[in-house]
């Protein structure tokens, strides 16, 4: 299979491009040609991460979005253009199959978001795909940059052990198999079995009314 980095002799400062077949690492980064692109301008859900449909019910919409791409990419050249480089030493850039962009598809078809604090590019296509309510927005999602963000701050923590905070907030936030929100309040039948899996984005909450704010409903007994 042939694949080459091509640089346009025309121009020293011409922007470098990336040729040939793509291996998708996750909704937003490839593998072309060993070097790695993150797409430019768009954030999908990163591999872990779990939406909601309009029923409430979790979903992997990081892994399908990942495999979304790959179909989409399957026995096609790629075309990169490098934007810039960033502190992992990725490319970042525009990638091109057939002159369509794929970083637009992605945010169009609904499998990845208008990466605001890089670019506007794609807020258009961010908005059809919410309108038509497509894939990631067909229910709940978080944003993957405050997934992000929210998995850096569990794993700074000495320890995810299920032991509760030094804080007041010690209602246990749980999503059930079927992807049901419930929260535990201390004293309830269930609280002490309860576990909290932050990566699964379950949380403590302060209170009752915060945690009904966030979409959690209380348990039973």
């Amino acid at each position: 299979m042939c694949v080459a980095l091509v640089v346009s002799p025309l121009s020293m400062a011409a922007p470098l491009e990336i040729v040939g077949r793509a291996t998708v690492v996750d909704g937003d980064t490839l593998a072309v040609n060993q070097r790695r692109v993150r797409l430019w301008g768009m954030d999908a859900p990163e591999s872990a991460q779990h939406c909601s449909t309009a029923q409430g019910a979790r979903w992997p919409c990081g892994r399908r979005a990942a495999n979304a791409l790959d179909a989409h990419l399957q026995d096609k050249t790629v075309r990169c253009v490098q934007r810039d480089v960033d502190r992992y030493g990725r490319s970042v850039g525009e990638c091109f199959v057939q002159n369509e962009s794929v970083n637009a598809w992605m945010v169009r078809s609904g499998w990845a978001v208008a990466y605001r604090e890089y670019a506007t590019r794609y807020v258009e296509d961010e908005q059809r795909a919410k309108a038509q309510k497509r894939n990631i927005w067909q229910g709940a999602f978080q944003m993957p940059a405050d997934y992000r963000r929210a998995q850096r701050a569990a794993h700074a923590r000495p320890t995810q052990a299920e032991s509760a905070p030094a804080t007041a907030c010690r209602i246990k936030g749980n999503i059930s198999s079927g992807g049901a929100k419930i929260f535990h309040q201390p004293g309830q039948r269930d609280y002490a079995q309860t576990r909290i899996d932050f990566e699964d984005g379950e949380r403590y909450f302060c209170s009752p009314e915060e945690a009904r704010a966030a979409g959690w409903r209380a348990a039973k007994r």
